[in-house]
């Protein structure tokens, strides 16, 4: 079934933080993983490193961070231009996930850009970021709910990969 934009709800005033969604939260909860994972890096490299990275992680790495920089701005670029006229997206990443941006970024940049630095710590970062998207997400989708009404429920039985 094919979705499109709801172009017939009204728009109302959008304030960043409708904008920034479960964002502000989601950080909350990252910064303190990567404040410690950070300083621990730093302090004991080798405990981190992945070895160099190998030529098939490097290539591997640099493929799937292509493919999360795309997520992440095509997304990011969906909610801006959309979210501020009251539209509820349902087109390009989020056919696919509900939070391709949060997603995108924990699963598709973090780990992969850590293991180019050569370090497995973006790996733990991307999986808090990603816990942060699970439990703070539902609040988010809630509200859409209540907004969107049917609209939302029909999005939410078209995404492709509703678990993720």
């Amino acid at each position: 079934m094919a979705l499109t934009t709801r172009d017939d709800v009204p728009a109302r005033g959008v304030g960043p933080r409708e904008l920034v969604g479960s964002g502000h939260r989601i950080a909350l909860l990252v910064l303190p993983f990567l404040a410690v994972g950070l300083v621990l890096n730093l302090a004991f490299p080798t405990v981190f490193a992945v070895g160099g990275p190998p030529g098939w992680l490097r290539w591997l790495s640099a493929a799937v961070l292509g493919l999360g920089l795309i997520t992440w701005g095509w997304s990011a670029f969906l909610i801006l231009t959309r979210v501020p006229r009251g539209r509820l997206i349902v087109i390009g990443p989020y056919a696919v996930v509900k939070h391709p941006l949060y997603t995108g970024v924990a699963l598709l940049v973090l780990p992969w850009f850590g293991f180019l630095l050569n370090t497995w710590l973006g790996v733990v970062i991307g999986l808090a970021m990603y816990a942060g998207c699970r439990i703070y997400g539902r609040a988010e989708e809630t509200a859409l709910a209540a907004r969107f009404g049917t609209a939302w429920d029909s999005y939410s039985a078209g995404v492709r990969l509703p678990w993720l």
